[in-house]
């Protein structure tokens, strides 16, 4: 029979190596860190979730490595060197820098594996197909239309995306768009227009789920978020806004555009953001650069890079021990 110290240390044992499980989540980036001089290359860089940097996976230098993706069980690394004269070749690497190898073949798993869901402002071709057959008798009805609505899943909230025909920002992509859209409370029935919302600056269009345009939030207790798109200028492009549910309050999740990756069963998200005019070391050039960035539920960030660098992220992928799925991938190309 245990003794009562015993238990507690086996207790305490137990919960230890839970955390260390949870904490086994790492991801392998391809970045291509633009130089002063000479020509630049894409390596994989693996890193702890928490932003440390745990080793350089690769180092060659005859093309760009690209699309790295875990196994589904984390013990390998698959991904693509992408040489000159469209010259593509698969190779492997196991996490911990070992045993790289270059593949005859790439496996099923990688050959078959798309991007994970994100957040995207692009329509289904099939919503611009029934567009297209709106007969003209339908297309000059003079019947108002309603403003869009968006329940959360659970109930909660809802927006509601009205316009005031009257005011100026209303009509068009641009700052100060959004101003009349409501949150509304659907347990206490308090509703509060965007621009009363802390760090409202715009809000266009809601972003959807890539492969459910009917999605359209982020619930993972405690994280409680919505993403909007807003046009800037033709010099800054677009840029994309987190709406938290929680405070509320508006976060921007970069200058310019940033793509929202979800973390099913983590209160957490990933981003694919693209800063332009980012400057290169040591040059007065400036380029449009990439880069995986981590949001926590605080809405606070890290990015998985070096500070103050001028990069390209050529694909990423996530091993998530015990969570499903175990990898999330984001596939892209060098070119």
């Amino acid at each position: 029979m245990r003794s009562l110290t015993q238990t507690l240390v086996i207790a305490g044992l137990s919960s230890l190596i839970a955390t260390i499980a949870q904490a086994d989540s790492e991801i392998v980036i391809a970045i291509r860190y633009l130089q002063a001089e000479g020509a630049s290359h894409s390596h994989l860089y693996l890193y702890r979730e928490d932003g440390k940097l745990l080793r350089q996976l690769t180092n060659d230098n005859s093309g760009q490595d690209s699309g790295p993706i875990f196994a589904p069980d984390g013990s390998v690394i698959v991904f693509t060197r992408e040489k000159p004269k469209d010259v593509r070749e698969f190779w492997s690497i196991e996490p911990h820098g070992t045993h790289l190898k270059k593949l005859e073949v790439a496996p099923d798993w990688y050959a078959g594996a798309k991007s994970s869901p994100y957040f995207t402002n692009v329509e289904p071709e099939e919503g611009a197909s029934a567009a297209a057959t709106t007969s003209p008798t339908e297309s000059a009805s003079p019947r108002p239309t309603p403003a869009p609505t968006y329940k959360s899943a659970d109930g909660s909230v809802e927006l509601v995306l009205r316009e005031d025909p009257n005011d100026e920002d209303d009509q068009i992509d641009g700052p100060g768009h959004g101003k009349h859209y409501l949150l509304r409370n659907l347990k206490t029935g308090t509703e509060t227009e965007f621009d009363k919302i802390p760090g409202f600056y715009g809000a266009f269009e809601i972003l959807h789920d890539s492969q459910d345009k009917n999605q359209h939030f982020v619930f993972d207790d405690p994280l409680r978020l919505a993403f909007f798109g807003l046009h800037l200028n033709s010099t800054d492009g677009d840029t994309v806004f987190a709406l938290d549910l929680s405070g509320p309050r508006f976060v921007r999740l970069s200058p310019n555009w940033a793509t929202p990756i979800p973390l099913p069963g983590e209160a957490a998200f990933l981003t694919f953001t693209e800063n332009r005019y980012v400057p290169i070391p040591g040059t007065t050039k400036t380029a449009n650069c990439s880069y995986i960035e981590r949001w926590d539920d605080k809405l606070n960030h890290i990015r998985y890079a070096r500070e103050k660098s001028a990069a390209l992220c050529y694909g990423m992928s996530t091993y998530r021990h015990g969570l499903t799925p175990s990898t999330i991938t984001l596939r892209r190309s060098s070119n």
